[in-house]
């Protein structure tokens, strides 16, 4: 077997929904693509990783710099993303994610 079929044995499925299995207490496989949910939108990504500020930029909130990320976790936990944060999407347990307007606090 040449190494390219073996690259393509390493994929398991085409596209790992997140929410679903974090819902169902299930690892994440492998996938061609991620989907993802941030806010009430769904976004895909083929990288099994992104920072938080990749995860912003795909959600469309520019400049990142101006939200606050934070993940939902199965069973409730939330976690606050910082832009430089890696996010591995296999890591068991990631529901979703959610955004927050920095807000600027007059002095």
């Amino acid at each position: 077997m040449d190494t390219k079929h073996q690259a393509q044995d390493a994929v398991e499925i085409e596209e790992a929904d997140l929410e679903t299995y974090a819902k169902a207490g299930k690892p994440v496989p492998k996938a061609r693509r991620y989907r993802i949910r941030v806010d009430d939108a769904y976004y895909t990504t083929e990288k099994p990783k992104l920072t938080g500020r990749e995860i912003l930029e795909l959600a469309g909130k520019r400049p990142p710099e101006s939200f606050i990320l934070t993940q939902k976790l199965r069973g409730g936990r939330l976690v606050t993303v910082a832009l430089d944060d890696v996010v591995d999407f296999t890591t068991p347990g990631i529901e979703r994610f959610t955004t927050l307007p920095r807000e600027v606090q007059e002095g």
